[in-house]
């Protein structure tokens, strides 16, 4: 953890990153400090970009889409025109919710929600393989999550 960030901080941040709904007095009870310098150190770590922003974890199997995806996608070239446009129609596609430019034998690794076997197989089909300098794709199924971290906080 960087030196400017002290053990309120990262408590802070902990139970933030829990339950970012937590009321001002319910943060301060949990993590032994008033509401007024808590709420102080909160503004602090947002201005400092520890804290960029508030959002809520969304089950997607309820919205129907419980069925995931992870693709490795190697490009026909690795020059930043072919980067661009790739990652310019990523940024259009529903289906893909995560995408990471990576180092190794693979350009970019994608999390693709989908509501089943059959819609996976017409977006892999008629929508990605049809992306600008896709050379190859390599897909893999979770069968479950074992972990999940928003952020590592120690």
């Amino acid at each position: 953890m960087p030196d400017q960030l002290d053990d309120i901080d990262c408590k802070i941040l902990q139970e933030l990153q829990a339950d970012a709904r937590l009321t001002h007095q319910e943060l301060s009870d949990r993590i032994g400090l008033s509401p007024s310098p808590c709420a102080r150190r909160i503004r602090k770590l947002e201005t400092g970009g520890y804290i960029t922003g508030y959002s809520a974890r969304i089950d997607e199997a309820k919205l129907g889409f419980g069925f995931n995806v992870f693709i490795s996608v190697r490009l026909d070239q690795q020059v930043d025109d072919r980067l661009g446009a790739f990652e310019k129609e990523v940024r259009l596609c529903p289906e893909i919710v995560d995408c990471w430019l990576m180092t190794g034998s693979f350009d970019y690794l994608l999390r693709v929600a989908v509501s089943d076997l059959e819609e996976f197989e017409r977006f892999l089909t008629q929508r990605l393989t049809k992306l600008p300098g896709v050379a190859s794709l390599e897909s893999s199924i979770p069968i479950r999550r074992v972990k999940y971290l928003p952020a590592r906080l120690r």
